[in-house]
């Protein structure tokens, strides 16, 4: 036997009247024994009325069942098993609020199923399972506002949906649905989105997938690690991502790697560079108490590799700095290979290392009032003085980036405005300064296609994004700083942030808007007192690295979420 009705807008009163009829019955009643209270059977047709739960003792040869202004609040996992050979379903007008997995199961024959003006608000994803011979669904005027996500896969045999008269909101959870109605051969009927505010009463069939914006991301804490740290630097090593992070108070740099079997980072060497200032401390008359401190000074740890060698330049307050190599044989898998001239280089700030026309470079920004911020180029043997930039300035931070497509230097300094140099073929030479911007801490860049921007930080006051338009850098946004020493723009898994260091409250974590050209605000960090950020990617997974001077490093993994998923 097969129902074939044709429903439309009226289908709902024609199968009133065909159900009260009974198909094939002729009006004739089964004994009422064998009828459950509160229903009347006919031949091969149940209604049941005003009842507290779904029967459970209905004859098993029904081929339709009405179930009308009932009490029951949910149907469950085999709600019907026991009237196998159902093909027409109608639950209507009842207090029915939730329809669980597997609601049906055991409806092989089910072609017609009518859930309408009830209080439905939750569907369970799997609660269609099995009716893999449904004609005709209808889950009109309920209480719906979402769908699960692909809750008619599996209904291949479905031609017709109605779906009117809810009040579904149109976010990124409905996106699947967006997509179905793209794809079935079913017929749908017109519905509309009631939320949020700006969809209200557009069709759901004018919406488009690409108009969801439903991908975040998110920075949760995957680890720490236990010492303070100023500098974190990644570097290639055995063709994965490594760190080397500077301990300022114990003197080390320490070299992590990703341990692929416990799934997560572990120290395998590192530089103790106190003990190298210790043997040198005999030339000069330190006390006891300096000779402590010696050990206590690492400000950078700055990796580079030349000809597949790794050596790391090392930045101290005390003791002077130094040059290693990777010597695996050796104590801690490094050994010293130079040191760096101490009558230059007083007080170290920060380090860059960049390449010029095939030639490897480092620059020390120096922060002393006696020191020079110098240049050293790498002549195959070691690294060795080219130029000396800026004298006297207590250079606190340099960047190198490149300006349509020639080599810049950036000096950020305590004591004047930054300024950018040139490249010209053997030395820098300065070109500009950036305006209005006095006591920058430190500079970051990034580009956006092919335009230069810089990230200007500031302790107190504002920092800032600026943009360079041809000639200067010009405002673009302000960030307020609160003790920030760092605002470090990274791109990680193709999402473009900003990360501004706070020293007396949550770091912010702000992330690029390509349409505005903007950072907006996106999320705060509890590492104290960052100073530096690092992007780590290795496994198929994303990590940022956060330094603290004052308390634990911190590894956060970045998440992506699909929230049409």
């Amino acid at each position: 036997m097969g129902w074939r009705l044709g429903l439309g807008g009226a289908g709902a009163p024609l199968l009133l009247l065909l159900l009260l009829a009974g198909p094939g019955s002729g009006g004739r009643k089964y004994p009422k024994r064998k009828c459950p209270g509160g229903c009347t059977c006919f031949k091969d047709t149940a209604i049941c009325e005003r009842v507290k739960e779904i029967p459970r003792d209905l004859p098993q040869n029904l081929f339709s069942l009405s179930l009308i202004r009932s009490g029951f609040t949910e149907i469950l996992a085999g709600s019907f098993q026991q009237v196998p050979s159902l093909q027409l379903l109608l639950i209507t007008y009842n207090s029915l609020e939730l329809i669980g997995d597997d609601a049906f199961v055991g409806l092989i024959h089910l072609e017609y199923l009518f859930i309408e003006q009830n209080r439905l608000e939750a569907i369970s994803k799997n609660a269609f399972r099995g009716l893999k011979n449904l004609l005709y669904l209808n889950l009109a005027n309920n209480n719906l506002q979402t769908l699960p996500r692909n809750l008619f896969q599996g209904l291949d045999a479905l031609t017709s949906v109605d779906l009117r008269g809810n009040a579904f909101h149109c976010d990124c959870k409905l996106k699947w649905l967006v997509e179905w109605l793209g794809e079935t051969n079913a017929q749908v009927e017109p519905m509309e989105c009631r939320s949020p505010p700006e969809l209200n009463r557009t069709k759901i069939s004018d919406l488009r997938p690409a108009g969801f914006n439903c991908i975040t991301t998110d920075l949760v804490l995957f680890d720490t690690l236990p010492e303070q740290s100023l500098s974190v630097e990644t570097f290639m090593n055995n063709k994965e991502q490594n760190l080397v992070i500077a301990q300022p108070f114990t003197g080390r740099c320490s070299f992590l790697e990703w341990d692929h079997v416990a799934g997560k980072f572990r120290t395998y060497a590192s530089i103790n560079a106190s003990l190298t200032s210790r043997k040198g401390a005999g030339h000069h008359s330190f006390s006891p108490h300096r000779l402590h401190f010696l050990g206590s000074s690492t400000v950078v740890c700055k990796p580079l590799v030349i000809d597949g060698h790794l050596f790391v330049v090392v930045a101290q307050l005390f003791g002077g700095s130094h040059i290693y190599k990777r010597h695996e044989a050796a104590a801690g898998g490094f050994v010293h290979m130079q040191a760096i001239d101490g009558s230059r280089i007083r007080k170290p700030n920060d380090i860059e290392v960049f390449r010029v026309e095939g030639d490897w470079y480092f620059i020390m920004a120096d922060s002393s009032k006696a020191g020079s911020t110098t240049l050293y180029r790498w002549n195959g043997h070691g690294f060795y003085s080219h130029q000396s930039l800026h004298p006297w300035y207590r250079d606190t931070d340099a960047e190198f980036l490149e300006i349509a497509g020639k080599p810049h230097l950036i000096l950020a300094s305590s004591s004047q405005r930054p300024v950018v140099y040139q490249w010209n073929k053997q030395q820098f030479v300065r070109r500009t300064d950036i305006p209005d911007m006095d006591d920058v801490y430190a500079v970051k860049h990034f580009k956006v296609k092919e335009d230069v921007y810089v990230c200007l930080t500031r302790f107190l006051g504002d920092s800032k994004v600026m943009h360079w338009d041809g000639s200067m850098f010009r405002d673009v946004q302000q960030m307020p700083s609160r003790g920030s020493m760092v605002f470090q723009p990274l791109s990680i898994a193709g999402y473009r942030y900003a990360f501004l260091g706070n020293d007396y409250s949550f770091s912010k974590v702000y992330l690029y808007d390509p349409v505005t050209g903007l950072f907006q605000h996106f999320q705060e960090l509890s590492t104290q007192a960052p100073r530096s950020f690092a992007h780590l990617s290795i496994d198929n997974q994303d990590f940022l690295i956060a330094s603290s001077f004052k308390g634990q490093t911190h590894i956060y993994r970045h998440v992506i979420n699909d929230q049409s998923a």
